[in-house]
């Protein structure tokens, strides 16, 4: 019964296109074949009353003739001769309400003898000298008749009589029924022919609609590798490739959670193997303090100062990862003012000379001018270039130099290097520097929480610049950051 019903609702679209269709032509053709119809009976009683007009006035006109003439004999052998060599009956009747009426001599019937109501009213409009005519059925004649009632003018053009003129349409009627036929074959053909197009018509538009209906359902299902398969230039190829275009998004949606679902598991453990260590530590010392295993003066402040530095360690952990979270959030932006780089960077080389004032580092400076002026926050771009140059002093040898380069590299944006001549990055970790809580093997990185690079690459995109990184093993690596400079129009009217 399910897939009856299913099958029901998929054949529904069909149905409908193919009955409304049907119809559709169903009705255009009886609408026209009715309009044809009704113009064909029209014209055609138009052009038989234009004939019988044109005859009533040729009778109209021999019979003033023979009045004009008082040639009153002739009338009737003239009317006997219409009659035999054509297809109308000819009645003349004189004017009783006339001064003066038409010879009896040319009457063929008396007004008393017109009964018939139709005829009388004819007769009674051609006496007062109008031209009528009347279609009418006929129980006489069995057919549908046309009359027309003429009036007859004496010499002084007074009406003394009048001419009805009867006219069967027996064979117009015929024609009539010939086409009614013709046009009820016509439109059961065009039926026929419009049911087969429509058929077709309405398989051509159901089938992709239920082709798309299928691929939409596999999508929920969560099968983004499903296509339509439809290539066609119309709506529905249209809605067909905007149905493969989100299948494609899906798909790339599908990833993109997959991924973030894995990094979320590896932050965790990340995080958990990162506080494990610490956790371990305070907790051994501190049992160690509790049971009274140590009780020498010195060795229980050692104890302490461990402590202090795991708390420190873990301190600094949290505060990593609060800040790189905050980073990473789309709706938080920086507080953004107008800041010099070069003032920036005379803080961070004094800071950083302390740094690497034990490995007898030495840093040189180098910048076209002495104003780079950018929009940004102080602290936060103060933190991002000391995570550089401590990676920088940490991975150095002693004795080694830092670089430090400031320059303008066109379109108004400055570029900041910071190159040192350290150990290098191997290619194969140089893609994952960034990455949260990635450490190399060395010793250097023993201590860190694999959180300064990734904090410092959000710093930069949070301010619109770029972070890039050369590296070569045993060389040493360069960090290259782009800012966009704030234009000197724009800066005079900060500076005001």
């Amino acid at each position: 019964m399910e897939n009856g019903g299913q099958r029901r609702n998929r054949n529904r679209l069909f149905l409908r296109t193919y009955l409304y269709f049907a119809v559709m032509v169903l009705l255009v053709a009886a609408i026209i074949g009715g309009i044809f119809l009704n113009v064909y009976q029209s014209t055609t009683r138009r052009q038989y009353r234009e004939k019988l007009d044109n005859q009533a006035d040729n009778v109209k006109a021999r019979f003033e003739e023979f009045i004009r003439n008082e040639d009153y004999g002739s009338c009737l052998s003239y009317l006997e001769i219409l009659l035999e060599i054509g297809d109308y009956e000819i009645w003349s009747v004189a004017n009783p309400y006339s001064e003066k009426p038409m010879n009896r001599a040319m009457t063929t019937m008396e007004f008393s003898d017109v009964t018939q109501k139709n005829y009388t009213n004819l007769l009674y409009s051609a006496f007062l000298g109008k031209e009528r005519f009347l279609t009418s059925y006929s129980e006489i004649h069995g057919c549908t008749m046309m009359s027309a009632g003429v009036p007859i003018l004496d010499k002084s053009g007074a009406v003394c009589g009048a001419l009805l003129i009867n006219s069967s349409m027996e064979t117009q009627d015929l024609v009539i029924r010939q086409s009614k036929y013709m046009i009820l074959f016509s439109s059961l053909a065009a039926l026929a022919v419009s049911s087969l197009i429509a058929f077709l018509f309405a398989r051509q538009l159901s089938r992709p609609v239920l082709e798309i209906r299928d691929t939409a359902l596999l999508l929920a299902e969560g099968d983004y590798a499903e296509k339509t398969g439809i290539s066609r230039k119309d709506e529905i190829g249209e809605l067909a490739r905007t149905m493969d275009f989100l299948a494609d998004k899906l798909s790339e949606n599908e990833k993109i959670r997959r991924n973030l679902e894995q990094m979320r598991m590896d932050f965790f453990a990340n995080v958990s193997h990162e506080l494990r260590t610490p956790i371990t530590v305070i907790r051994a010392y501190t049992e160690t303090l509790v049971d009274g295993v140590v009780t020498e003066e010195e060795r229980v402040r050692q104890y302490y100062d461990r402590m202090l530095s795991e708390c420190k360690s873990m301190e600094r952990l949290v505060g990593d990862l609060l800040l790189l979270s905050k980073m990473q959030n789309p709706d938080f932006e920086v507080d953004k003012e107008p800041v010099n780089l070069v003032q920036i960077f005379d803080e961070i080389i004094r800071s950083a000379g302390a740094i690497g004032a034990e490995k007898k580092i030495r840093i040189s400076v180098k910048r076209g001018k002495d104003l780079y002026m950018i929009q940004g926050d102080y602290d936060r771009l103060r933190q991002m270039f000391l995570v550089i140059f401590d990676n920088a002093v940490k991975f150095s040898p002693e004795g080694g130099r830092v670089y430090v380069t400031l320059e303008e590299s066109g379109e108004e944006r400055v570029r900041v290097s910071i190159r040192d001549e350290g150990i290098g990055i191997s290619k194969e970790e140089l893609p994952s520097i960034f990455e949260k809580f990635y450490k190399s093997k060395l010793r250097q990185n023993a201590k860190g929480s694999g959180l300064g690079l990734a904090i410092a690459r959000q710093i930069a995109l949070k301010h619109g610049g770029d972070i890039e990184v050369e590296s070569e093993q045993g060389v040493g690596t360069e960090f290259r950051f782009t800012f966009r400079l704030i234009p000197e129009e724009e800066l005079e009217e900060l500076m005001k």
